[in-house]
């Protein structure tokens, strides 16, 4: 029973079915209030506590989740889901007193404008300070310095991996090439960041928490967040083994484990496996990805700017639900100029669980693969 309960847990925590479930428990959280309501919350992190109490049982589980590198992944785990749990129920109690006609939390008593640094501000911070030094102090005491042995450049650690803060790019490189993961995504993310400010204008939302009124911003910034940051940094450190293979929560890393590697380019399923044709020179050869490169950055953002709906599916009794909604709204507030960094933003943002999707599907590597010039997409 055990050993089936394990096997389980490790199948499912597979990257293609662990993300997948992850990005529709995520919508749902959004679309559902239940989620955020504090018995539903209270259950799910006991849960969640009580599965790692349970697995530390497990000697391959143990190994991994203690060493000390790992421990700040462990509380970033629960801690990361605490405090987007108690923003989202701020936000959403702020919104049912705005619905009431009532003042906010965040507006203390006569100034529902402003609230004063002294000593709203700088006393929490002080005793934020003084408890972060504490646990710090205590985490030196306790735990011991992760230092391994002097650089050998004839024994390289396998798996040799970054700092957790950049393992959410090291996973990017399954699915990307490293000029993309390695360097345009890390841009846009700080380019994107950036922008924020100046692409929404709205003045709602500023200075309290509300999640009627920033619907979508905060639904998009958490999906990128959460799903394909966060996810990504706890799935690169402690499911990402030896070869920078998967192993299951409960499975062992040998090092001796060999994957298949059975990926395919697009210019391959599309010249040989459709046309059955020999493989072109290389710029014919790579004609269908550029052009479907060039259709979703060049031909998309059109579309969703002058479309209230892109993609609408039937489901019966004249019912119809969008599956691609269209930006237009967006185009008429922001005009041309903010609505197309915003677009291009969201696209490329977009682009890494799409290019998850088609390699879990279909094996697909690359859209452009062009080797002989070391440009790939």
């Amino acid at each position: 029973m055990v050993t089936a309960l394990k096997e389980t847990v490790n199948f499912v925590t597979a990257p293609a079915i662990l993300i997948t479930m992850a990005a529709v428990v995520f919508f749902l959280a959004m679309r559902y209030r239940i989620f955020w309501k504090p018995r539903v919350a209270l259950a799910a992190g006991l849960a969640g506590a009580s599965f790692f109490v349970v697995s530390l049982f497990d000697p391959n589980f143990a190994l991994i989740v203690k060493k000390p590198d790992n421990i700040p992944i462990v509380a970033l785990l629960f801690l990361v889901g605490f405090f987007v749990w108690l923003a989202m129920s701020q936000a959403l109690e702020n919104d049912d007193r705005i619905a009431r006609g009532e003042a906010v939390r965040e507006a203390s008593g006569g100034e529902a404008e402003k609230t004063s640094v002294w000593p709203n501000l700088v006393y929490t911070e002080m005793l934020a300070m003084i408890l972060v030094t504490v646990v710090l102090i205590v985490w030196a005491i306790v735990f011991k310095a992760p230092i391994e042995e002097p650089a050998n450049p004839a024994r390289t650690p396998n798996p040799s991996k970054a700092p957790w803060y950049f393992l959410g790019l090291q996973e990017m490189l399954v699915y990307f090439d490293p000029w993309l993961a390695g360097v345009v995504f890390p841009t846009l993310i700080i380019v994107g960041l950036m922008a924020i400010p100046y692409i929404d204008k709205n003045p709602k939302g500023n200075g309290y928490y509300s999640f009627k009124e920033r619907r979508v911003e905060i639904t998009i910034f958490l999906f990128g967040f959460l799903i394909l940051w966060v996810l990504l940094v706890i799935l690169g450190t402690f499911l990402r083994g030896p070869n920078w293979n998967f192993f299951g929560p409960y499975e062992f890393w040998d090092t001796h484990k060999l994957e298949a590697l059975v990926n395919v380019n697009l210019s391959e399923y599309f010249w040989i496996r459709l046309l059955n044709r020999r493989m072109p020179s290389m710029l014919v050869r790579e004609l269908p990805g550029m052009l479907l490169v060039v259709l979703y950055l060049g031909v998309l953002p059109v579309l969703l700017a002058t479309r209230e709906r892109l993609l609408v599916v039937p489901v019966g009794r004249g019912r119809r639900v969008t599956v691609i909604p269209g930006l237009r709204k967006y185009y008429e507030k922001l005009g041309p100029a903010r609505c197309s960094v915003f677009v291009l933003l969201l696209l490329c943002m977009m682009a890494l669980p799409i290019k998850m999707v088609l390699r879990w599907l279909f094996n697909l590597k690359y859209i452009v693969a062009m080797p002989e010039i070391f440009f790939n997409i």
